[in-house]
């Protein structure tokens, strides 16, 4: 029989998708008495589904991304200092389509990092390939594989994809090679692919994060040539967690004296 050969039809053509689904859509097709082309066109439908499904969750699982937080997930109200429209424009990944950077800096806690693994959820969600990593962890990762003679190989795992976020510039120290190895970074990814960086320290402040003034200034000109900066000014999220937690209160006035003391002073 037909139904019988349809399994293995279906394996053959490697379509394991539609199998458990397709006694149910047989039933309904008769039911509904589909045309031929209704029919294989809700099959295919299904499949191609699946397929996109498992591929976002590869794509994801190969960015690497700490935790998953979207745009929707945010709280603008609380960063009032955040133009809202402007990443919102961010979130059509116009700015990936032009190869462009964005820079997100600001005091920890207010949000630098969610917006940035956001729009790399944006990004995967649109068929782009990300990749998340700290800067402290990018420059141990290049600087050992300097060392073990592989640099060329593993440098490509940060040029590669479509959109690199580098997360905490400036939170550790970084040390040795670590500018010349960022330099080379930017350069290999300029107006070839997107770089969305966080960081706590102003630009004024790059030249301490290397130690080298000059290579601070050349990474910085390739970085900024095309990009945005969104400055966020605000209180930190986690801190205000806490506090409706009641982990963490807020601080106490000095209590004033309504009494005088020996001098007769208040």
């Amino acid at each position: 029989m037909i139904t019988e050969r349809l399994p293995q039809l279906l394996d053959t053509l490697g379509l394991a998708d539609v199998q458990p689904i397709l006694d149910t859509h047989l039933e309904r097709a008769a039911k509904e008495q589909m045309t031929y082309a209704e029919f294989l066109a809700q099959l295919l439908e299904c499949e191609a589904s699946a397929r996109r499904e498992r591929l976002l969750q590869t794509r994801t699982r190969m960015a690497r991304l700490p935790v998953i937080k979207t745009l929707d997930q945010f709280d603008f109200g609380f960063q009032p200092s955040i133009d809202q429209r402007q990443i919102r424009e961010m979130q059509t990944l116009r700015f990936l389509h032009d190869r462009s950077n964005v820079v997100f800096l600001g005091p920890p806690g207010v949000g630098k990092t969610h917006l940035s693994i956001a729009l790399a959820v944006e990004a995967i969600q649109s068929g782009h390939s990300a990749y998340f990593t700290t800067a402290y962890d990018l420059v141990s990762d290049l600087s050992r594989a300097v060392k073990e003679h592989r640099f060329e190989k593993r440098m490509r795992v940060y040029v590669r994809p479509d959109l690199l976020i580098i997360d905490e510039m400036g939170y550790l120290p970084l040390e040795g090679d670590a500018a010349t190895i960022l330099f080379q970074l930017v350069t290999a990814r300029y107006e070839r692919g997107s770089i969305v960086l966080t960081s706590n320290k102003s630009y004024v402040e790059w030249d301490t994060i290397f130690g080298d003034p000059i290579i601070a200034t050349a990474i910085l000109d390739r970085l900024l040539h095309h990009s945005v900066t969104i400055n966020i000014r605000g209180d930190s999220y986690r801190l205000r967690e806490r506090k409706k937690a009641g982990l963490l209160s807020s601080p106490q006035r000095p209590k004033v004296s309504t009494q005088p003391d020996e001098t007769g002073e208040f």
